[in-house]
């Protein structure tokens, strides 16, 4: 330790010299009183050098802390090895029986035991770290998935630049998520212990299943079932596909080779609305060795929300095939087609019925056919797309759309090509593809003056020849009552025939009119609760969380506000909760909810008035573990030999203590340079305190002032 001075260490004589400055000029000699050895304070000699050297040290170093000077220290500290036992607490480490495994955790606890007796420092990580007490025999083996590399990740993110020799993985070497942990680089030895059984035990796995997460409403779906078996050559399994309890369907597998794959397709229709339960079960054949694996749960939305879209046209165009084909590449919309002349006429859509858009082709006409089938569908403010054409009638159109005025000259059309609008940004488009637009046919349009209304955008404008206009081509206004778009020409046809030339694919023209359509026809959800699970599905055993949206008239953010929420399973078993979601937090958590398909009703009150929000969610119970209960114990010794490391068996575990021990594992020794100022010393203002005290007590005692 040593003083670093920020200036000039010549200030220490300044400072010296004003302590016996100060010292001199307050214990200055006096007169001698006459017949007397004692001065006119009071003090005699030997007490004024005293209490003159106590002002001057106390004097001189106030004014040495003026000089800011600092310190400096060198700290060493000495770091013992450091052994981390990584012990694979999850379920397929049981599979084999608790006997074997009970015997292989008394002896890791003798293992920890002991190589803290011999001077490492041991500590245990698992899955969750759930070690109980530190008494490695009552590790409860529970984790339902296994993610070694993950596991051997954290360990060397929590000890980096610590002195960590070795990890000791205590595994089965079975994994079903993250990646093998022999992809990774770990800075440390891992050495493995080996647990589980290696023989491939006599059973039938349900693998996997394959199917829609989501179906719509009466229509057929899918369920492909994947069945892997050992030892059951020769025999038949039968596979069963269950809804709510009812048997669906019933399919027989005969059982071949040891590990052989068969997939078997059940088809399933969706009856009802929401999350529908089915289970897929291989029945147990006797002598399985588990049959939990034999179970899978599926749960398909089944959802009654296609959009329902009216193309309503005057006569056969071939841009009606270009809508249809564009539209039915999105399994959302349901497209009801009707032309009303032609041979023969198609009838009108009923109507009853309702729509969630319509697209207008060349409606207002000339002849006045689709007049009032115009007026009575604007009536409901439905949203509309406009396409024109050569017996397009502008003058009602431009009464009846809130995109564009069209003044144009009668019979007359102009060819014209587009090219993107880039001040346009509601929607994610790419420019640099819909560059492709100057090379496609040109479109057929009204030849006139073109003024757009207000709140409208423009998506294309028209390009004639090489000339650019400050025409639109396609616009839309969304601000308006009844969301519209328009696309003043025909020849959309003709677009996608020549993108399919040059490009042997139908993919820019195709966005753009299905996104323009979306646009215009997105329900706004205009709910003032709103209450939603983060994720539609969840994992048994981890937290159901539900965030909450509050809202008053004008849409200000509302909190503080006590919800009630029930929650129902598939047996309609009801589950109520209340909280209040605040500006800090307004998430609710729900905790222990058994697998199956939930529905949900929040509700709460503002303003004397109920507001509600309903939805669904699923809790899927995995099986991670119960897929594959054959231990990998090959892994574990390339991963080892990887990391210069050794693979043993659980029952030598008195080899790795030797091989642990015998290893020379020196301390670290770690110096630490510090600079830190003297003021930051609390004691030195005691130690000044003190002196000033006692000088002023001394001066008090003699009588001094």
């Amino acid at each position: 330790m040593n003083f670093i001075f920020q200036s000039s260490p010549w200030w220490i004589l300044v400072c010296l010299l004003v302590g016996a400055v100060y010292a001199f000029a307050m214990y200055q000699p006096l007169p001698r009183l006459v017949g007397s050895g004692t001065a006119v304070g009071g003090f005699d000699k030997r007490t004024t050098y005293g209490l003159a050297a106590l002002r001057f040290v106390v004097v001189s170093f106030l004014a040495f802390l003026l000089l800011n000077p600092l310190i400096r220290s060198l700290r060493t500290l000495t770091e013992k090895p450091k052994v981390v036992l990584a012990i694979d607490n999850s379920e397929s480490v049981a599979a084999a029986g608790r006997p074997a495994l009970t015997r292989a955790l008394a002896s890791l606890q003798t293992l920890q035991q002991q190589l803290a007796d011999k001077g490492l420092d041991v500590s245990v990580r698992t899955f969750g770290d759930s070690v109980t007490n530190g008494d490695l025999t009552q590790l409860p083996f529970t984790q339902r998935t296994t993610d070694l590399s993950g596991l051997l990740s954290s360990v060397r993110s929590d000890y980096e630049g610590r002195n960590l020799t070795d990890v000791v993985l205590v595994s089965d070497g079975i994994f079903n998520q993250g990646l093998s942990p022999t992809f990774g680089q770990y800075p440390f030895a891992v050495q493995t212990i080996g647990l589980g059984d290696t023989i491939p035990k006599k059973d039938i796995q349900l693998k996997g299943i394959i199917a829609n997460r989501i179906a719509y409403l009466g229509n057929q779906f899918p369920v492909k079932a994947e069945v892997v078996t050992n030892g059951f050559q020769g025999r038949s399994a039968t596979v069963v596909l269950r809804q709510n309890g009812k048997e669906l369907s019933r399919q027989s597998v005969s059982l071949g080779k040891n590990d052989t794959f068969d997939q078997l397709t059940f088809p399933a229709t969706a009856t009802q609305k929401g999350v529908q339960h089915f289970v897929v079960e291989v029945l147990p054949q006797p002598g399985e060795f588990s049959t939990r694996n034999n179970r899978q749960d599926v749960y398909i939305d089944v959802i009654d929300g296609k959009e329902k879209v009216l193309l309503l046209a005057l006569s056969p165009h071939p841009d009606i095939k270009a809508l249809r084909n564009i539209l039915e590449k999105n399994q959302n919309y349901e497209l009801d087609i009707r032309i009303l002349t032609g041979t023969p006429a198609e009838a009108p859509a009923p109507a009853d019925k309702t729509y969630d858009l319509i697209i207008f082709h060349q409606i207002p006409d000339n002849g006045g056919v689709g007049t009032a089938l115009l007026q009575k569908y604007l009536a409901k403010n439905t949203p509309v797309l406009f396409v024109l054409g050569n017996q397009s009638s502008m003058g009602p159109f431009n009464t009846s759309n809130p995109v564009m005025q069209v003044n144009a000259q009668p019979n007359q059309s102009d060819k014209v090509t587009g090219f993107f609008n880039p001040e346009f940004k509601q929607l994610n488009l790419d420019p640099a593809r819909l560059d492709i637009l100057a090379k496609l046919p040109p479109l057929l349009v009204p030849y006139g003056e073109f003024r757009l209304q207000a709140g409208s955008e423009v998506v294309l404008w028209q390009q004639v020849g090489s000339v650019r206009t400050t025409k639109p081509l396609l616009a839309l206004n969304v601000t308006s009552p009844r969301k519209t778009a328009v696309l003043a020409g025909e020849g959309l046809w003709a677009w996608r025939l020549e993108e399919f030339a040059l490009t042997d694919k139908q993919e820019v023209v195709d966005e753009l009119i299905q996104k323009v359509i979306q646009l215009i026809s997105v329900k706004e959800d205009r709910r003032k609760l709103r209450v939603y699970p983060i994720r539609s599905e969840f994992v048994a055993g981890e937290k159901v969380i539900f965030e909450t949206e509050l809202y008053n008239d004008i849409y200000e953010r509302l909190f503080d506000k006590p919800v009630h929420l029930d929650i129902t399973d598939e047996k309609g078993l009801t589950r109520s909760y209340n909280y209040t979601p605040t500006e800090a937090n307004s998430r609710f958590e729900i905790s222990r909810l058994p697998e199956g398909a939930y529905s949900f009703k929040a509700s709460v009150t503002v303003n004397n008035k109920a507001e509600q929000s309903t939805g669904q969610f699923v809790v899927r119970d995995l099986q991670l573990e119960a897929i594959n209960t054959t231990a990998d114990h090959g892994l574990l010794r390339q991963l080892s030999q990887q990391t210069g490391g050794q693979f043993y068996n659980a029952s030598q575990t008195d080899a790795l203590v030797q091989t642990l021990i015998n290893r020379p594992h020196p301390a670290r020794l770690t110096s630490t340079e510090e600079m830190n100022e003297l003021i930051n010393w609390h004691w030195l203002f005691f130690v000044v305190l003190t002196l000033v005290a006692v000088e002023w007590g001394l001066r008090k005692f003699y009588g001094g002032y």
